[in-house]
């Protein structure tokens, strides 16, 4: 919120406009700015120095992320700067929609981030047939039930995703399996019998090491977050989870979830990655499971910025 406050200096009177940041481990900073035509309304003054506050912001949450968080060859300096950058202007563009351009903007995501999704995993819906049955209700002469419900119970999910339902805790990550699976796969809950990537020599862990090293991924995330930036952090969980493969059915689609669940949690947008992608996405999670992590960060990374060009930073000219 921006107001104007006003300092004696040296017997003058002086208006600024003042805005206060709070950072992600909730330190307030306070942003000020010198008016001259302080009779103006605040909204308009708000309107005219908009370029300003949103630059001293980007530097706050920059600094911020530069001290607490480790630089990389891949995180470095110059990306975790592109990083907050985008943050910044995400959460203002999010500020300036009103409810029904929000809803707008996010039901063509959702639309496509479930189309994407889905379509790695051998979905036949094409992306208008995802929004018929998303936005219309209606079945797909044609196709699969499975992959009508796998479309519906997508939605399900990332309407809660939206609302900040789920964390990265094991109740929630079981809660959204189930979801996922609604009218698809009985096989809820941990997987039973061992499973395989077919194609891939990657050993998954056995079911009766699923639990205990989903607890210990848990604790590896809420750890990790004390050092790490959280895109990288995201990418790294994902590969993580597959690595386990907890469940019967549904692992990747989980996977993608929680990895966007982890950027919006930290005021991040959120990234798609495309089944048009899917080659290079197999050998990132493949060189990941045999302990190469780099290709996996700097794949998040870039779907990260591209995800953001494509579906956000297009609206920035119409709120400055």
């Amino acid at each position: 919120m921006v107001y104007l406050k006003e300092k004696v200096i040296n017997g003058g009177k002086y208006k600024y406009l003042t805005k206060s940041i709070r950072l992600p481990d909730g330190k307030v900073k306070t942003i000020q700015k010198l008016v001259k035509d302080s009779k103006s309304p605040v909204k308009e003054l708000e309107r005219k120095h908009l370029d300003y506050f949103v630059g001293k912001e980007k530097e706050l949450y920059t600094n911020f992320a530069l001290k607490k968080y480790e630089i990389d060859p891949i995180f470095t300096k110059v990306q975790i700067e592109k990083i907050e950058h985008i943050k910044v202007d995400y959460q203002h563009t999010l500020k300036s929609f009103s409810k029904e351009q929000y809803s707008d903007v996010f039901d063509r995501f959702i639309a496509n981030f479930t189309y994407e999704s889905n379509a790695i995993e051998g979905n036949s819906l094409t992306l208008k047939d995802v929004a018929v049955v998303m936005f219309e209700d209606k079945a797909i002469e044609g196709k699969e039930l499975r992959e009508i419900y796998e479309t519906k119970n997508s939605r399900t999910v990332m309407d809660l995703m939206l609302k900040n339902k789920f964390g990265i805790t094991e109740k929630d990550i079981m809660r959204m399996h189930k979801i996922l699976m609604q009218n698809i796969d009985s096989r809820t809950g941990y997987k039973k019998f061992p499973n395989h990537i077919i194609g891939s020599g990657v050993k998954l862990t056995p079911p009766e090491k699923v639990k205990e090293e989903m607890g210990e991924l848990i604790e590896w995330y809420d750890e990790s977050l004390q050092s790490m930036h959280p895109l990288k952090v995201s990418a790294l969980l994902h590969g993580k989870f597959e690595r386990i493969h907890p469940f019967a059915d549904g692992n990747g689609r989980v996977g993608r979830f929680l990895s966007n669940i982890i950027l919006m949690e930290h005021k991040y947008p959120p990234l798609i990655i495309r089944k048009t992608q899917r080659s290079s996405y197999i050998k990132c999670l493949q060189d990941f499971h045999r302990g190469y992590t780099p290709n996996m960060e700097r794949f998040f990374l870039e779907k990260y910025k591209k995800t953001y060009r494509k579906f956000f930073a297009v609206y920035l000219k119409y709120i400055r």
